[in-house]
């Protein structure tokens, strides 16, 4: 059984003395890649292994813009890693209604407006009942799945820089593209509200004295705002700000099945609504059998291979 690595565990430098090897539940940081924990991590693991073609690789990719729970194989436990994929993941997701982005998150600036007067508490929580069980989901264009041999964010971004080029609307009808993948929702769960943003919470910090500032999900499930010029190799991912438009805001938790697009999620339950909606936030609190509580920072994570 793969050793995994908790809080205060150390490692000894012989990669042998764990022969069905490591899992190392990381909280990914907030603008960083999956490859960008990935490589911060392998370099360390291979100096302290003393291994070069030492194994690294991860299960399950998170967004740039989502946190939490990311597992990270070392060794033999990378032949784990398709296994440990197929497990179910629970979010927080941070819905902004009234507005669409394309890539139905903060990487991609506004493209379209809409009127979000059907937008309450009660027809979000209604429209969340009929999001639970078996469904066909069509993934985002900006995402990893393969058409014909091509990621779709690749058609998706020359989509993009035409219609930016042209001055016409991006083409979300490339959708049709993508094959409808079967998902499964168990659990969809409203936590929280807001009328005119997660701003006018009183135990938010406001963000008018700075309009560089972007919302994400802390670890113990509270919006936070997140400055766009920190978080290290996460600096050159773009973030835009719709904080100053006060669109609805609703802070959802989602128990689904492995292959579920939360950003698909988002816009989904827009359509639902009669409007647009995307999401200003995104933090995977549990993977299979490991929680974002239990899992080590990067920063933990690179202590225990020092």
């Amino acid at each position: 059984m793969a050793l995994i690595l908790r809080k205060g565990l150390s490692l000894t430098g012989n990669i042998e003395d764990y022969p069905q090897g490591i899992i190392i539940p990381v909280d990914k940081p907030y603008r960083w890649t999956s490859a960008d924990v990935i490589r911060k991590i392998k370099f360390t693991a291979v100096r302290h292994f003393g291994k070069r073609d030492l194994k690294v690789g991860h299960a399950g990719t998170l967004d740039p813009l989502a946190t939490g729970v990311l597992l990270v194989c070392i060794g033999a436990a990378t032949r784990l890693a398709e296994s440990l994929q197929k497990e179910g993941k629970e979010y927080l997701a941070g819905i902004a209604f009234g507005a669409t982005t394309p890539s139905f998150d903060l990487e991609k600036e506004i493209d379209r407006i809409y009127s979000y007067d059907s937008v309450t508490e009660t027809s979000v929580r209604s429209a969340l009942e009929g999001f639970i069980g078996g469904q066909l989901q069509v993934a985002p264009l900006f995402s990893a799945k393969s058409v014909d041999g091509v990621r779709a964010y690749e058609m998706a971004r020359k989509a993009l820089k035409s219609s930016l080029k042209d001055g016409t609307p991006f083409d979300e009808s490339q959708a049709g593209l993508l094959t409808r993948q079967q998902i499964n929702i168990s659990e969809a769960e409203l936590v929280s509200f807001y009328p005119a943003g997660p701003e006018e919470s009183p135990s938010l910090p406001a963000t008018s004295e700075n309009s560089s500032v972007a919302t994400g999900i802390s670890p113990d499930g509270q919006v936070i705002y997140v400055r766009n010029e920190e978080q290290g190799p996460g600096t050159r991912i773009h973030i835009c700000d719709n904080s100053a438009l006060g669109l609805p805001h609703a802070l959802v938790r989602i128990a689904c099945s492995k292959g579920t697009y939360i950003r698909a999620i988002a816009r989904d339950l827009g359509e639902a609504l009669g409007t647009g909606a995307h999401l200003y936030a995104l933090r995977r609190t549990r993977s299979g059998g490991f929680t974002a509580a239990s899992s080590l920072t990067v920063d933990e994570a690179i202590a225990a291979l020092n």
